[in-house]
């Protein structure tokens, strides 16, 4: 197992019965080792891909940037249907390419998911200024739009690791509910810092608080998308 605790990739394992029935779990550098129970479970297939959503999310920058930026810009309250357009686009590209019904390049997808992220920097860098663009106005349509692209993304993941024969609605509805619960873990602490820090003046221009993530975020997207595209004409 030492190998595989090496590894950047998860390993689906497959465990055939005498019966016929069988049990599956993933395998990565975080979890190597996995237990054969006596009888298969349907709950470890849940917990296995639950992990992986949860793993893969955490483990996505560029997914991450957009949800932070996406919450910078709609703030508290308008971010729940915000990111709930997010969820829904993504979980209808992922279910698509992971079901076969749709298929893309994993290489151009991830330079415009990287792009994505540095067009919602550029509209926080706006601020307001002139008139307020779709995504602004309408930041729960473009969420949605984006969420869509993102979708491939996680299907080329998910792809690598596989699902199992049986087992694919499961399977596929427990990645979903760990990308779910990754970006919950994520966003809970920054509302909470942003309540704690409501009404405190701590930066002498209000503004700075939308503009130092801003740059940070689009500095960070730029710079993926200039890395990804050269694997475009590698």
């Amino acid at each position: 197992m030492t190998e595989l605790a090496e590894a950047r990739s998860e390993v689906l394992v497959r465990i055939a019965y005498a019966n016929g029935r069988s049990v599956q779990s993933i395998l990565s550098a975080d979890a190597p080792e996995m237990v054969v129970p006596a009888e298969p479970r349907r709950l470890d297939v849940v917990a296995a891909y639950v992990r992986l959503g949860i793993h893969h999310i955490l483990a996505g920058t560029d997914h991450l940037a957009f949800v932070l930026g996406l919450l910078l810009l709609v703030g508290g309250r308008s971010f729940l249907p915000a990111i709930t357009a997010f969820t829904v686009g993504h979980s209808i590209t992922l279910s698509l390419a992971v079901l076969g019904l749709v298929h893309v390049s994993q290489r151009p997808i991830e330079v415009l998911i990287a792009g994505s992220v540095l067009v919602l920097a550029l509209e926080l860098v706006r601020d307001g200024a002139g008139r307020p663009s779709l995504l602004a106005r309408k930041p729960w349509l473009m969420a949605g739009a984006f969420g869509l692209l993102h979708g491939f993304g996680f299907a080329g993941a998910l792809a690598d690791v596989g699902l199992p024969p049986g087992e694919v609605p499961l399977a596929l509805g427990s990645f979903n509910v760990g990308i779910e619960l990754g970006q919950i873990a994520v966003v809970l602490p920054v509302l909470a810092a942003a309540r704690a820090l409501r009404g405190r003046r701590l930066v002498p221009a209000a503004r700075w608080h939308r503009l130092v993530p801003a740059y940070a975020i689009g500095s960070l997207a730029f710079c993926w998308m200039l890395e990804r595209a050269v694997t475009l004409f590698g």
